[in-house]
């Protein structure tokens, strides 16, 4: 009866399940909009102290305007390393949660100010050098957004050129920056483990949710029919940040990761997934990192990490 129980709550878990998080602060990166800011609005509902870390800071204040809490909004620009420094280097006090949210989704072709594809250069070296930079500060758990996208494409990372010179296309570049959100998750959980951290590292996706993120691609037959999906098969921004919010809020061991649980985990209630062989690759996560400390100039962020 009682393993019932625990399935009935888990699939009704709600944004209103959430603990009182009075006292906590969260940073988000990417709250003006999507799930980003749903996820906002919810644990600033709950009690948190919740930063909008977005690139544009109107649309940011804009958008903190509109939730019931306590909210402040910085600048933080993840495709121009000077700017994610710019942020850390600003900051003071702890941090409860941070959320890597923010991303870019089937780009045409295009490079960030550092000359990174800018897939990966946004949605994992931006973040990657983001959460080394603050780790110091962190002292809950890092959860990172990544995507059913990471079973696409080749499945791997490509190491000996990631800006995918003469191969790239939106798909496989995305796919690419979706798999390595897994892998620095899972590398990021070891070294907190080795030296001895409480704080946990874990790793969310929306599924399929209804929001702007979509309206990017590159490609119009595949804009036409994520618009078309969007309307019949997916759930709103409300239920794409379950996962995160899922991710941010439960006793969960480090590593974990979370998405719906309906058919094709497009939509539904959050709960633990799986995730493609490559994507627990431990030796693939070691040189991931290794690699994205030499790219962004940013190493390994707590004092403590003889260990590792």
């Amino acid at each position: 009866m009682a393993d019932n129980k625990d399935a009935l709550k888990a699939r009704t878990w709600n944004a209103t399940r959430l603990p009182d998080l009075s006292g906590h602060t969260a940073v988000i990166t990417g709250a003006n909009s999507g799930i980003g800011f749903a996820a906002a609005d919810a644990l600033a509902r709950a009690g948190a102290h919740v930063v909008f870390a977005v690139r544009d800071l109107g649309r940011g204040r804009a958008a903190a305007a509109k939730v019931t809490g306590s909210t402040e909004v910085r600048h933080l620009d993840l495709a121009d390393l000077a700017s994610v420094r710019e942020f850390a280097e600003a900051w003071r006090g702890p941090i409860d949660l941070l959320i890597n949210n923010a991303g870019v989704m089937m780009l045409p072709e295009q490079r960030t100010k550092d000359g990174f594809e800018m897939q990966f250069g946004t949605n994992h070296l931006g973040h990657f050098a983001l959460t080394n930079l603050l780790l110091p500060h962190v002292r809950d758990r890092v959860v990172t957004v990544s995507s059913g996208a990471h079973r696409m494409g080749d499945r791997r990372i490509s190491f000996d050129d990631t800006n995918l010179t003469g191969r790239y296309t939106p798909q496989r570049a995305y796919s690419q920056s979706k798999l390595a959100n897994l892998l620095f998750t899972l590398e990021l959980q070891r070294r907190l483990t080795a030296s001895g951290s409480p704080v946990r590292a874990l790793a969310a996706h929306p599924g399929w949710a209804a929001t702007n993120l979509q309206s990017h691609t590159a490609n119009p037959v595949a804009r036409a029919v994520m618009a078309v999906g969007n309307r019949i098969l997916a759930q709103d921004d409300k239920g794409g940040a379950l996962p995160t919010l899922y991710a941010a809020s439960q006793d969960l061991p480090g590593a974990s990761y979370v998405g719906p649980d309906g058919l094709g985990e497009m939509r539904g209630a959050p709960t633990l997934v799986g995730r493609i062989p490559a994507a627990s690759d431990t030796a693939a996560a070691r040189r991931l990192w290794t690699l994205s400390e030499d790219l962004t100039g940013v190493r390994w962020g707590l004092k403590i990490a003889e260990a590792v």
